[in-house]
């Protein structure tokens, strides 16, 4: 007797093996690697110096980027979902907000009512449910602005805030 799947099965496992995803949040060995470190953090002139920003999206935070901001007690975050790891980060006592572009954490100034701007980078946040929903979230917008990038990137996704 043969097996008509052991042929196609012996393509596929190997691939099984080849997780390269080391997005944060993408479980690797987790008894193997080490803790994740902070990335460094730059003004948004010098992160941005010489890279083609058309090819730059937001990046998530991991635990580190966000612990070496001081954490998210008594600020706000805006995830891309409603569980995932943040990508901006913003409110407190220093009224700025962080984002994670090309691996370096960058902090904005607040210019206006949820709006972030250093270096030609712009940040605006706009609600688009006026009440917070289940676990304190509401759905929200994120539009940045890259220096000399002709376009602007948006993106929906879940604001939440911690101890307002």
């Amino acid at each position: 007797m043969t097996c008509k799947f052991a042929l196609p099965l012996l393509f596929v496992l190997p691939l099984a093996a080849c997780n390269s995803n080391s997005a944060p949040g993408n479980d690797q060995e987790a008894a193997l690697e080490a803790p994740a470190t902070a990335s460094q953090q730059a003004s948004a002139a010098d992160a941005l110096s010489g890279i083609a920003t058309g090819a730059i999206q937001p990046e998530t935070m991991t635990d580190a980027d966000t612990a070496s901001l001081g954490g998210t007690d008594g600020r706000c975050v805006f995830r891309m979902t409603e569980v995932g790891y943040p990508s901006f980060l913003y409110g407190g006592s220093g009224g700025t907000g962080t984002i994670k572009l090309n691996g370096t954490l960058i902090t904005l100034p607040a210019v206006g009512n949820g709006r972030y701007q250093d270096g030609g980078l712009r940040v605006t946040l706009t609600p688009i449910d006026a009440e917070t929903g289940r676990g304190d979230r509401r759905e929200a917008e994120m539009i940045v602005q890259l220096p000399g990038a002709p376009d602007e990137l948006g993106f929906r996704g879940y604001e939440q805030c911690a101890g307002n």
